[in-house]
């Protein structure tokens, strides 16, 4: 019979599962990003050419001390894909009126 120690993480380390179902992952073409004092809020949301309705696909509700460091781990991330890759060309996207609330828009 095989030992099961291996198959347990060791001090230190977390075991995360991803199930099929999250791994299938979920497309998004615009976040919106609002906050308090406690928490960060990014719904993500797509967006379809010639649909003037969307819905948020999905929901992350952050600490303030995990969304610094999001953001610092997706520059981290951002900067080594554009020295492999080249740079992510930008571009002004127009304004697009949401019936959502105040929001910030990333």
């Amino acid at each position: 019979m095989a030992d099961n120690k291996d198959n347990k993480p060791k001090q230190g380390q977390i075991n995360i599962e991803l199930d099929e179902k999250v791994a299938e992952g979920t497309y998004s073409n615009l976040a919106i990003i609002n906050h308090s004092v406690s928490e960060f809020v990014v719904d993500f949301v797509s967006i379809m050419p010639g649909t003037p309705k969307s819905k948020v696909k999905s929901r992350i509700i952050l600490t303030p001390q995990h969304a610094k460091r999001l953001l610092k781990a997706l520059n981290d991330n951002v900067q080594r894909f554009e020295k492999t890759h080249g740079e992510i060309k930008d571009y002004e996207q127009p304004p697009i009126p949401l019936n959502f609330g105040p929001t910030g828009q990333a």
